[in-house]
């Protein structure tokens, strides 16, 4: 039976194709903590949420997105909040490239000590975004984010101020830097060299066609289904989804992940479309305890409870 899932306008993000729920039903805050950088996690179905500020008013329910070059704002938001309007723009959906306007965020807050000002933001409805706000990379520069999934945390901080902290099972990966997104190049999925894209704003892993042909070159690709994929713009994208025995990451290994395949226009806008490329979705990034992505010195730490028997981190298969 052919399954539906949403698509977030990030590099991916891949999710069940639930109708919007108010924001007063559909996240779980945590109590708030006495660090300025430190906020609460909440979730929306399955993505994770973070409360932002704009314009003093608020907070309102962002989902986070790594993958994304542009935060983003519900229409209906923005027009609560009186947002003047800004230019079009072009925005890199999965579904293609699109022509969508955009209103200006004079200020977003998202935390005490975090404030983006004069983001020129694309302007979506809720019913396809999902979500009242997104939150892209044009407002985490220069940060380290840490989502400790354990205790529903997420900590934003200049980079240099993260330094301090110390991370002592931590697994450190350094990264690319390919058009303000973070890419792993050491990493092996079932075998096959792939590059892979950090991306929070993915429920489900998604593959280009040239890794599909490397894996079934290799008697490595499983039995896929057909899904369809459903842009923030409304458009549709045909997949086929399967799982992977497993994502070696520098030592750390993923077993069973779900991933689909589809030639999604992220992978051209990332010229990432001549080789093996993944972008890593939230089903695998849960299975750490805590994930660290530092964008000014290009490194994402890997922190899960158990280490293998032979020193390397490993994780149990994902349901």
């Amino acid at each position: 039976m052919k399954q539906v899932f949403r698509l977030m306008p990030g590099v991916a993000a891949l999710l069940l194709a639930f109708p919007a729920l108010s924001q007063s039903s559909d996240t779980l805050t945590p109590a708030p903590s006495e660090d300025p950088y430190d906020l609460s996690l909440g979730h929306n179905r399955s993505r994770l949420t973070v409360p932002v500020r704009v314009d003093g008013q608020g907070p309102f329910n962002f989902v986070i997105d790594t993958g994304a070059e542009r935060t983003v704002i519900g229409s209906s938001l923005a027009e609560k909040l009186r947002l003047a309007p800004g230019r079009g723009v072009t925005m890199h959906s999965m579904s293609g490239v699109d022509f969508v306007p955009t209103v200006i965020i004079p200020r977003l807050s998202v935390s005490d000590r975090k404030t983006v000002t004069g983001i020129q933001a694309p302007a979506l409805k809720e019913a396809h975004l999902g979500a009242v706000g997104m939150l892209g990379v044009d407002s985490l520069q220069a940060q380290r984010v840490t989502f400790d999934f354990k205790n529903s945390r997420m900590t934003v901080m200049p980079s240099k101020e993260a330094r301090k902290k110390r991370y002592g099972n931590a697994i450190v990966v350094t990264a690319r830097s390919r058009f303000g997104r973070l890419v792993l190049v050491d990493a092996k999925l079932d075998g096959q060299k792939v590059w892979v894209v950090i991306d929070t704003g993915s429920e489900v892993s998604v593959g280009n066609s040239v890794l599909r042909a490397r894996l079934e070159k290799r008697k490595r690709l499983k039995e896929t289904e057909p899904v369809e994929m459903v842009s923030v713009t409304g458009e549709r994208v045909m997949a086929d989804y399967t799982r992977a025995d497993e994502l070696v990451l520098s030592g750390v290994t993923v077993k069973d992940m779900p991933i689909a395949f589809a030639d999604v226009a992220p992978f051209e806008k990332l010229e990432l479309t001549e080789r093996p490329a993944l972008l890593l979705g939230m089903d695998a990034l849960r299975a750490f305890s805590t994930v660290s992505v530092d964008f000014a010195e290009r490194k994402v730490r890997f922190i899960t409870s158990q280490p293998g028997e032979d020193g390397n981190f490993r994780l149990a298969a994902l349901p």
